[in-house]
């Protein structure tokens, strides 16, 4: 009887599967675009700007100063730090600002009259702060000043019979508890959006297709007048479009693995590890969620009179899985077992530790799963109940 009970599931299942196949255009873009095009910019974006940065750092740095002539022993300490120094420009401020010039150092007239008086000489730096492409030369160029400065202090102190520790009567020493792999959670931070973005996409398509494609195209009414219940055909549609949508989950997770092992992550301190273990309690706890996406994106599509609308619909439905990311980047909080039970969240606290390396107990994975699970039958509730309404299969 149970087989009986799940053939004409099957059938739609397989009916919805084979038509979203045929449509090479859109496979193309929900198995394969969404889920490989955000690692390749990933894996661009962050080659090229370390490229970028580690290039700059091995390059003289160029730097116009004003009153070079003020400071002569400043400037060949400098010099001897691989600045080149270059001719300021008239108007230093709008230089800066325009990206004429990373920085500028100036050096006042009284330079020479503060440092032979034992005083603290002053040096202005211009920069933009707002100008990320400058940040790398002003913390260079900053590092050689202070560097300075502090050889320059521990001669005077020895000059006067002193110690230069004496400068320093309390000494921090950093005992750093993060590894190269928590480390990492700073700069894949976006990673857990990915995969649940990449359910969002995958199952987008199909869930328009198979409740207001038809719909549209007046196929809908014809599907209901055969001998089988609804729910039975909702669940051959939604098993379709969770099984597009967690294929897209699944290829997110191997390109991103892919990509972690190009990265310069070993430049940075950071190590990013997808392995296995790390996949297979992934895609356990995108299950539940990538049944209630498929199932909210086929409610939406239900109140949708054509193929058009419904996009409209579930484009909006797309920026959900952003407010948790948000949440949490914006407002980062302390992990507690009650946020593994909030659908979403739950999925991006447990996806995070994860690629940070953290311990996640099996308690908080089923609470994860049992919660999310609960959520989609609630949906699942909301969307048989249009389904039996008589109003889904008009198409005007």
């Amino acid at each position: 009887m149970t087989g009986i009970a799940l053939k004409p599931m099957l059938v739609v299942f397989l009916k919805e599967v084979r038509e979203n196949l045929r449509d090479r255009r859109t496979v193309l873009n929900t198995l394969l675009t969404g889920p490989l095009l955000a690692p390749v910019i990933f894996a661009l974006i962050i080659n090229g700007v370390v490229a970028r940065e580690l290039d700059k750092a091995d390059k003289p740095l160029p730097v116009p100063v004003i009153g070079a002539e003020y400071a002569p022993n400043l400037i060949a300490a400098l010099k001897q730090q691989n600045i080149v120094i270059k001719d300021a420009p008239s108007d230093p401020e709008r230089a800066v600002r325009e990206m004429d010039a990373d920085l500028v150092l100036s050096i006042p007239k009284n330079f020479a009259d503060s440092w032979r008086r034992g005083e603290p000489a002053q040096v202005e730096l211009i920069y933009d702060a707002s100008q990320r492409d400058a940040q790398g030369s002003v913390g260079r160029l900053r590092g050689a000043l202070e560097s300075y400065s502090q050889r320059t202090g521990a001669l005077r102190l020895l000059a006067r019979g002193l110690s230069p520790t004496s400068m320093q009567p309390v000494v921090v020493a950093d005992r750093d508890q993060s590894t190269a792999q928590t480390r990492s959670g700073t700069l894949f931070a976006m990673l857990p959006y990915f995969f649940i973005l990449g359910a969002f996409i995958g199952g987008m398509a199909l869930a328009i297709d198979t409740t207001a494609g038809e719909r549209e195209r007046q196929s809908l009414e014809p599907l209901f007048v055969n001998p089988v219940s609804r729910s039975r055909i909702l669940l051959g549609k939604l098993a379709a479009t969770s099984a597009f949508a967690l294929t897209s989950v699944l290829l997110g997770i191997i390109a991103f693995s892919l990509v972690g092992r190009v990265l310069p992550t070993e430049k940075l301190g950071m190590t990013l590890e997808i392995g296995p273990h790390f996949a297979l309690l992934t895609m356990f706890v995108m299950l539940p969620l990538v049944f209630l996406i498929a199932t909210l994106q086929t409610l939406a599509a239900a109140f949708a009179k054509s193929f058009r609308e419904a996009q409209t619909y579930l484009s909006l439905l797309m920026f959900v899985p952003a407010v948790p990311t948000m949440l949490l980047s914006l407002f980062p909080v302390k992990t507690e077992t009650w946020m593994y039970a909030v659908p979403l969240m739950g999925q991006q606290i447990t996806i995070t530790r994860l690629m940070r390396g953290d311990a996640v107990t099996a308690e908080q994975l089923g609470l994860c799963f049992v919660c999310t699970t609960t959520a989609a039958l609630l949906v699942y509730a909301m969307t048989a109940a249009i389904y039996r309404g008589e109003r889904l299969a008009i198409s005007t």
